[in-house]
């Protein structure tokens, strides 16, 4: 077999990617989806000598995927949510790694400054849960943030928490980067599209593919993001919220460093609870802007990806008092994608109700890039009855139908 990189994944398209032993085996798990949570679910299973075969129906980390995309924060602040904090500082260990390994850097070391214009609870716990997690965390003041990040305008900014440790994550780089790794250590991947597995009890037996393939394995894990809600629609239609988010990239003035990745950390401004973030200018493609709201219902395959003439103004109003040096910054780019979230904001990694090897991994949009790492070893471990007890938090059961978002 050739030597397999991320370069020969990408060119290899719909082709199946497999060690040869895999490829006349049956495969012990099927993963269906390589997003982040698809990739180092496999990744971990196969760490733990499972014979594994991931499946996506497009490519890892597509233009429509969760998981697609430029850039995510990797952040340890989450108010009270120390499991939160426990899996960010986990995970950044084998984010380090993946881009130690990789040809082009997946993680930026950038720093991440969260601020507001007053310390209320989540700031306040923030605080505390980084310190007693031993992790590195600065309070500032909005006048000491004025002095070291003077192209951002503070006014009304009273404090600022800032995580010097954490920083950028390079999306659909690092989900490649992670499946070719998981190839060329011996899983398998192949572009499949995969339909609704079939109603009824039991160990599910096989799955069937759109084109009429059946797959085999012992066990089964569905990371799918957006499309979850699509391939069980009884369990998750009304627990899992495809919403529509627009993302913009912003032209920062020619010869000018302050927007850069030296210059800026990641930041969030939490902006009287109505949320903006971005980061500086990675790697020239633009400085980013994103209102952290969400949006409209929007269906994964048929959803308009046109952004909003309405978002753009909100966006531009936001920097014009914010980074008032970027405010008639021309747009260098403009996405629309999705966030799907659970009810709570809660993470589901839990059994199927009624088929006790299939895994259902998903609802991490908004905050669950970070944690992949952490997130595909709990959901293996979970496969696999290593966990000494279960998180309730990633329960089916704490999912309901009404969207009220707690997690942030």
């Amino acid at each position: 077999m050739p030597k397999l990189d991320r370069r020969t994944l990408l060119a290899a398209g719909a082709a199946t990617l497999a060690a040869p032993a895999l490829a006349q085996n049956r495969p012990d798990t099927i993963v269906v989806g390589a997003g982040v949570f698809g990739a180092w679910t496999a990744e971990m299973l196969r760490r733990r000598g499972e014979k594994v075969l991931l499946l996506d129906a497009w490519a890892p980390a597509h233009a429509r995927a969760s998981s697609g995309g430029e850039s995510r924060l990797t952040r340890a602040g989450y108010g009270a949510d120390a499991v939160y904090t426990r899996m960010a500082r986990d995970s950044l260990p084998e984010w380090k790694s993946l881009s130690a390994a990789s040809g082009l850097p997946i993680f930026h070391e950038t720093g991440v400054l969260f601020f507001a214009a007053k310390a209320d609870a989540y700031f306040r716990d923030s605080l505390r849960v980084n310190r007693e997690l031993g992790l590195p965390i600065e309070e500032m003041d909005g006048a000491a943030m004025q002095r070291r990040w003077p192209q951002i305008d503070f006014t009304g900014i009273s404090i600022g928490l800032l995580e010097p440790g954490f920083g950028a994550l390079m999306a659909r780089r690092s989900v490649e980067t992670l499946v070719a790794r998981f190839v060329k250590a011996g899983g398998a991947y192949r572009q499949a599209a995969v339909a609704p597995p079939a109603e009824g009890s039991g160990a599910l037996a096989e799955i069937v593919t759109t084109t009429g393939e059946r797959l085999s394995a012992a066990r089964f894990v569905f990371a799918c993001g957006p499309w979850l809600p699509k391939l069980f629609p009884a369990l998750l239609g009304k627990r899992i919220f495809p919403t529509r988010q627009e993302v913009f990239f912003f032209r920062p003035p020619a010869g000018d460093g302050r927007f850069g990745a030296s210059a800026l950390p990641g930041w969030a401004d939490f902006n009287g609870d109505d949320v903006y973030y971005g980061f500086p200018d990675l790697e020239g493609r633009g400085f980013k802007v994103a209102h952290d709201v969400h949006g409209p219902p929007i269906d994964p395959d048929e959803g308009d990806r046109t952004a909003s003439a309405d978002g753009l103004i909100r966006v531009r109003a936001f920097m014009a008092r914010r980074f008032p040096g970027l405010a008639n910054a021309p747009v260098n780019e403009m996405r629309v994608c999705q966030y799907e979230n659970s009810s709570n904001g809660d993470l589901l990694i839990d059994v199927h109700p009624a088929r006790p090897n299939l895994l259902l991994v998903g609802a991490g949009s908004g905050h669950g890039f970070k944690h992949g790492p952490m997130v595909g070893k709990y959901a293996a471990d979970r496969l696999l009855g290593a966990l000494n007890s279960a998180e309730p938090r990633f329960s089916l059961a704490t999912k309901a139908e009404v969207q009220a978002r707690s997690v942030h």
